[in-house]
């Protein structure tokens, strides 16, 4: 769906959003419906929702089984509405050092095509900290919860970007779907899999499945001595969280067991433990070995059934597609107004990228002759991350100068 496609498609939602509802608190869905199904866009293995807040202002919320209470990213959204603010709390992010201003508004109102949301309450972060439109490079304003998740069993369709809520009782699992059972602990899902860490080495884990984080899976080495680090692996920033970016290495493990299926060659994220204690994540009462975030999840269609404590799970096309991790060594961020300038954030040691004289803060004027500028970061990013041993001309900007830059992609795990 194009651009100009999606805001059409939320005025005329918005529209039509007070008639035909319960007056009850939290989310609902109009008397005498039983599902609702409507379009999402998928970035960076992230489902992203359209929101209309205080049936006023168009929006767009990533849906993430990680957290409890739903986010605005900015307060200068909240700002435009005028919506006042109960409580002020200061959050510790990665590392508990930095720390995060964040607000709470109640009874806010968020509804999505067929789905009315009243009576929420809202945690408001000061500035965009998590810097989600630069990085996944479309305007991203807020994340949807549990609140969404308690109340409705949600389909996830992420080959053909449809979500699909239905209402707990009237949900019956198709017999092409695989189910496992989860725990919802602290608002949360975990899952047991089978992680074969070698050839000689294998254990039970119990996960996260944290559909707002776009890796394939988080092992924390502390919670298990089974759990080592790969011989061959990389130094690498993994992601981000409130406090900025979170480090550690990257290596690939034989395989992850989950249900009847069985996922080779993932590659696995490792965190410096003292970059990853993201408050929004992680719960001090809740034993966990690590996370199973999107690109495990969007390799199947996934129904989460919190309430019966299930998840089901559909293979789709991409199962079978080979892991691989930033094979360039770029970070790239979008910049500006329309998202079209782009940065160089990061360049890994001794990657291709690095070796061919690429540094952070390089503006990129074009890509295999492509101008940068008639680009979207997901193509810019999905050149970058092809293939092993394709050919790269990028036409770079340093101190006012435009210079040209080849490189090959290189598969370093």
């Amino acid at each position: 769906m194009g651009t100009n496609q999606f805001v059409g498609f939320i005025l005329f939602f918005l529209a039509g959003i007070s008639s035909g509802y319960a007056q009850v608190l939290g989310f609902s869905l109009p008397e005498g419906k039983s599902k609702v199904q409507f379009p999402i866009e998928v970035y960076n293995n992230l489902v992203v929702l359209p929101v209309i807040l205080n049936g006023q202002l168009p929006l767009k919320f990533i849906l993430d089984t990680g957290v409890r209470t739903s986010i605005l990213t900015e307060k200068a959204y909240s700002d435009i509405l005028n919506l006042p603010y109960s409580r002020k709390y200061t959050i510790a992010g990665p590392g508990g050092e930095k720390l995060v201003d964040a607000y709470v508004t109640n009874n806010v109102t968020l509804d999505m095509p067929g789905v009315h949301g009243q009576g929420h309450a809202l945690l408001v972060l000061e500035k965009d900290y998590l810097e989600l439109r630069n990085y996944l490079g479309t305007d991203v304003h807020g994340i949807l919860g549990y609140e969404l998740f308690s109340r409705f069993i949600i389909k996830i369709d992420y080959e053909r970007k449809l979500l699909t809520l239905m209402h707990p009782e009237r949900f019956k699992p198709s017999k092409r779907h695989n189910w496992l059972p989860i725990t919802v602990e602290d608002t949360k899902p975990y899952i047991i899999v089978g992680l074969q860490m070698n050839d000689s080495t294998s254990l039970s884990g119990k996960l996260l499945v944290d559909s707002g984080a776009s890796h394939g899976i988080f092992l924390e080495i502390q919670s298990n001595p089974k759990i080592t680090i790969p011989q061959n692996h990389v130094s690498a920033i993994i992601g981000r969280g409130l406090g900025g970016e979170i480090t550690g290495q990257m290596g690939r493990i034989k395989a992850v067991e989950i249900g009847n299926y069985l996922v080779p060659g993932i590659i696995a994220n490792f965190p410096d433990h003292q970059s990853y204690s993201d408050t929004l994540k992680t719960s001090r009462t809740v034993f966990r070995n690590g996370s199973i975030g999107g690109e495990i999840l969007s390799r199947f269609t996934v129904i989460f059934n919190f309430p019966g404590e299930r998840i089901y799970l559909k293979k789709n096309s991409s199962l079978k597609k080979e892991f691989y991790f930033n094979l360039s060594g770029l970070t790239v961020r979008a910049r500006g107004a329309k998202l079209r300038n782009f940065e160089v954030s990061d360049v890994r040691e001794n990657s291709s990228a690095a070796n061919a004289d690429i540094r952070k803060g390089d503006k990129i004027i074009s890509v295999n002759g492509r101008d940068a500028s008639d680009l979207e970061l997901s193509t810019i990013n999905g050149f970058l991350n092809s293939k092993p041993g394709k050919k790269i001309f990028l036409q770079i900007q340093r101190d006012g100068t435009k210079v040209n830059k080849e490189f090959k992609l290189k598969n370093s795990i």
